[in-house]
């Protein structure tokens, strides 16, 4: 029987499925195929074979097809939160939501039938939130690297994220809350 907890057991290679009881993501969003390399806390190798049938090539761009940079660095959270959320007791009440990015630079655009490895190198892993820096390289050529952001959220939707709130249904009293925090409120700072 397989380990619900694959990287906490050590093992350095894991498969789709192996990823899908970890990451919530599904298709057509889920961007990692299998896991290469770990070190556990600190450092993840993952691969996404990037096919013509991706559903973003039909508008991005019909005659030049491009992925898409933003889902390139959605790839490197996806590997960095295959990394980190086995650490997390509850992970399946929780979420790892972006909170920033930083540094993004895109060097060669990703088209169909390249082979991405994305590198993922932790800087700094707090209990609720985490800071990685990913490289994305196809051919041993930089395509990609950025620094992102991440925050543990719980699932549910917004409410369960702001907890109890104030009746709001009041047009006397005005909802003040931002539709999204800014990433400074949202990453834990010592």
């Amino acid at each position: 029987m397989e380990s619900p907890n694959p990287i906490l057991d050590g093992r350095q290679v894991l498969e789709i499925g192996d990823i899908m009881n970890i990451l919530p993501h599904r298709y057509p969003f889920l961007l990692i195929d299998r896991i290469i390399e770990v070190e556990r806390k600190k450092r993840i190798v993952a691969i996404k074979s990037v096919s013509i049938n991706e559903p973003f090539f039909q508008g991005h761009f019909p005659d030049f097809p491009i992925m898409p940079g933003a889902l390139v660095v959605e790839s490197i959270a996806q590997a960095g939160g295959t990394l980190l959320l086995p650490e997390v007791p509850d992970r399946h009440n929780k979420l790892m939501v972006f909170t920033g990015i930083e540094k993004a630079r895109f060097r060669r655009p990703v088209v169909p039938g390249d082979q991405m490895r994305i590198e993922i190198n932790v800087l700094n892993w707090r209990p609720r939130a985490v800071r990685m820096e990913g490289r994305v390289t196809v051919d041993g050529k930089l395509a990609c690297q950025a620094i992102v952001m991440c925050q543990l959220v719980p699932r549910g939707g917004r409410a369960a994220a702001e907890g109890p709130s104030s009746d709001s249904s009041d047009p006397a009293q005005p909802d003040n809350r931002a539709p999204h925090a800014p990433a400074e409120e949202l990453v834990t700072r010592e």
